[in-house]
């Protein structure tokens, strides 16, 4: 077995470490904060200053792909979500009755739940787990290396050695910066600009009301703006907006006032909102959000052995598929399951590179794709033509049609890659029948238009 060292004690380090320990490893984590997730989920979310995690606050979703993770491999993780106040919805439960159950559907359940409860599962986890030595209040400073292998790391306390070094540190980590220092080849990075900016504030329905309504709660949007509402854990839910980072409008939704009329404007928010649930937040912006492929690797190979990245420290994607916890516990059981295999060697690091671009980088190529085509249109406020008006059609077939719903929350909960789900005959058959009713068939854009949208945003 092997002696795991683990930087960064947010979700891909807390996994890898528990995953690992599981796996008969031993394991140290390094953690820049000063203290680890508790049982107080509201006092932790709303009023734990975060610097390193700007994404803490904002709403996670997670899709089947991570509920299967921890299903199967961490099951108490999953039961604590559940008592903690997580809440699980299936994509068919969007239609008044169910369509007959088929092989696989069982995948296709989201988690609903602040970041907060996932955290606070796994680190109650990581305290009762033989094996672990937690370190918080102690960041990594730098890399211990022997050649062009990575042997351990440095503390304000000392030098830690190691079979294997995990960065789960994050898209900010200072990995490249050590290993630049040291001499190694620089990795090759791909980085894409997603153009959006994010604004979201937290509510709780009133008492009394377990549940928001079943429909509609998903993404509206039109040519240059968007709604999506992520109902979370104990009555909680988040009303999020997104524009172009340009818009011009961009700041007035900085007011709480401004943004909640904005919000009302689209079908989502305004279903949600009426309610009469109370704000538990100011509004919450970020911007300059990309999707980042960090595997370090070049045209050669990897860059270092003895060393692998988790999480965002190696695909970083925007949070509009919500993809990043999935694929950040799909690395952390990779490496738990593996770690025993000689993890110091050029070809464990080899392995794991290949095994990422096999199966974390589609889904990062999916996410550009996606975002590529939001910025695009919020940009030029243009409508969808061409292949975005065949992608639009299948997706509002697939609220009428369960078997298109199949085939979408398949692609969305990463069972199936969409050039597979979506090209699939029968689902391209039905799409098709769809549309013949629809001659004049032309994606509404749902929302504000933009002279009202300018109206709500003045002031």
């Amino acid at each position: 077995m092997a002696h795991v060292l683990v930087i960064g004690g947010g979700i891909g380090g807390q996994a890898t470490a528990l995953l690992a320990a599981r796996r008969g490893h031993t394991v140290e984590l390094f953690e820049r904060d000063s203290r680890a997730p508790g049982t107080a989920l509201d006092r932790d979310f709303f009023g734990w200053r975060r610097p390193t995690v700007p994404q803490a606050t904002q709403p996670h979703a997670l899709l089947g792909a991570a509920r299967a993770v921890l299903r199967g491999e961490l099951p108490d993780v999953h039961s604590e979500m559940l008592r903690l106040g997580a809440r699980e919805r299936h994509e068919f439960d969007w239609f008044d009755e169910r369509p007959p159950a088929r092989p696989g559907d069982e995948d296709l359940v989201m988690i609903q739940a602040r970041r907060i409860v996932l955290e606070s599962a796994l680190a109650g986890a990581l305290r009762a787990q033989p094996g672990v030595v937690a370190r918080y209040g102690e960041p990594v400073e730098g890399l211990r290396f022997e050649g062009n292998r990575v042997t351990g790391v440095t503390s304000p306390t000392g030098a830690y050695e190691g079979d294997l070094v995990v960065d789960a540190g994050g898209r900010r980590g200072a990995t490249e910066r050590w290993l630049a220092a040291a001499g190694c080849r620089p990795p090759l990075v791909e980085r894409h600009r997603t153009g959006l900016a994010y604004f979201c504030r937290w509510y709780r329905l009133p008492e009394g009301l377990d549940q928001g309504p079943r429909r509609p709660w998903a993404i509206a949007g039109g040519t240059f703006a968007g709604c999506a509402v992520f109902p979370a854990d104990n009555r909680v839910f988040a009303v999020t907006l997104f524009v172009h980072a340009g818009d011009t409008t961009r700041s007035a939704l900085r007011d709480p006032t401004v943004f909640e009329a904005a919000a009302r404007a689209f079908p989502p928010g305004e279903a949600w909102l009426r309610l009469g649930a109370e704000p538990l937040s100011d509004v919450l912006a970020t911007a300059s959000l990309d999707n980042r492929w960090s595997p370090l690797s070049d045209g050669r190979g990897p860059v270092v052995s003895g060393l692998v990245p988790v999480g965002d420290a190696i695909t970083h994607t925007n949070p509009t598929l919500g993809q990043g916890t999935s694929l950040t516990l799909w690395a952390a059981n990779r490496v738990a399951r593996t770690a025993h295999r000689d993890p110091g060697s050029d070809g464990y690091a080899a392995g794991y590179h290949a095994w990422a671009v096999r199966t974390l980088k589609p889904w990062f190529d999916y996410q550009v794709v996606a975002d590529t085509a939001i910025g695009e249109r919020f940009a030029t406020r243009a409508g969808r033509t061409g292949t975005a008006l065949e992608v639009a059609a299948l997706f509002d077939c697939a609220l009428e049609d369960p078997e298109v719903m199949r085939a979408r929350a398949r692609v969305r909960h990463l069972v199936e890659p969409p050039e597979r789900a979506y090209a699939d005959p029968a689902i391209r058959a039905r799409v098709a029948r769809w549309l013949a009713h629809r001659p004049d068939y032309v994606p509404n854009p749902v929302g504000p238009d933009r002279g009202r949208w300018e109206e709500l945003t003045s002031g």
